[in-house]
């Protein structure tokens, strides 16, 4: 199958055909994502979380983020590649901005960089696509601030807040966005995102009107356990499946199954014969321990 585009995203929004986009942080769940189908696979700064064990999103690096993504990399062939620009990062003036996306680009082999919606974060975005970097935006729920903006949860829930959003995924086009991630919001702001804008958006917590949806990879396969948010569909209980090989390894040592017949390399008879003869040899020609102190 030919690399997905972003004119072929593009032209999925005209022919209201869905997108899909699902995270991952290491090689192996990068090639499994990217055999699976996905359009898109975004190296999440959700990585700090799910794989480093952050509290949160906001410690994550941008050295941390390049290391996973250059992982990543190897292991995606045909979808769009997207790197999460961590709350670092944002933080910057648009030159600084830019010099950080360039390093998605330039040292982990990134597709397209992904920006969640901030004050001032348009001029970032115009800078970026102005350097030929493709950039998504995020509007909504924004991991990154949450904490310093009421917590988890639903944005969006009356018209005021509503319109703000609004405004902000369609300044977010005007600056030069491919696509828009819709995070927590009512459906009815989610439809009203998806009809006013020409670009695709991909929904999560957002409902099914949107152009796409993408989920963290670790909520859809049961791997991260300490928070279930209630948007996620879990597709894999894959927590319980590493618990259980885990502790029938950890049994099977124990017991003295493991390693069995099939596990334990061996090598011709007559030469572990030879081994054998040729050390008892030269044992019996040392001197003993004992004999070495007396003298």
């Amino acid at each position: 199958m030919s690399k997905i585009t972003i004119a072929e995203l593009l032209a999925r929004k005209e022919q209201d055909g869905k997108i899909a986009m699902l995270t991952a942080y290491d090689y192996p769940m990068a090639k499994l994502v990217d055999e699976a189908g996905v359009d898109l696979v975004l190296v999440g700064d959700s990585l700090g979380m799910v794989v480093l064990g952050y509290e949160t999103t906001a410690p994550v690096t941008m050295d941390e983020m390049i290391h996973h993504a250059r992982a990543v990399r190897r292991g995606v062939a045909r979808a769009l590649l997207v790197g999460d620009m961590p709350l670092m990062a944002l933080r910057a003036s648009a030159p600084e901005v830019l010099r950080h996306a360039t390093r998605f680009v330039q040292e982990a082999g990134c597709d397209a960089v992904k920006v969640e919606w901030r004050e001032g974060i348009d001029d970032s975005v115009r800078t970026m696509v102005g350097a030929n970097i493709p950039v998504m935006g995020h509007v909504g729920l924004t991991p990154q601030t949450a904490a310093s903006e009421g917590g988890f949860g639903l944005r969006g829930k009356d018209a005021e807040s509503a319109k703000t959003i609004i405004a902000q995924a369609q300044g977010l086009e005007r600056a030069g966005c491919f696509a828009i991630v819709l995070e927590c919001l009512p459906d009815p702001v989610a439809q009203e995102i998806t009809k006013r804008l020409r670009i695709p958006t991909i929904g999560i917590g957002s409902g099914p009107h949107c152009d796409g949806q993408v989920l963290v990879l670790y909520d859809a396969i049961g791997l991260y356990e300490r928070l279930k948010p209630k948007f996620a569909k879990r597709y894999a209980d894959a927590a319980s499946l590493v618990r259980g090989a885990a502790s029938a390894f950890v049994n099977e040592v124990r017991s003295g199954t493991f390693p069995g017949k099939e596990q334990t390399p061996t090598m011709a008879p007559d030469e572990a014969d030879k081994l054998r003869r040729e050390l008892d040899r030269k044992n019996s020609t040392q001197p003993s321990a004992h004999s070495r102190q007396s003298k």
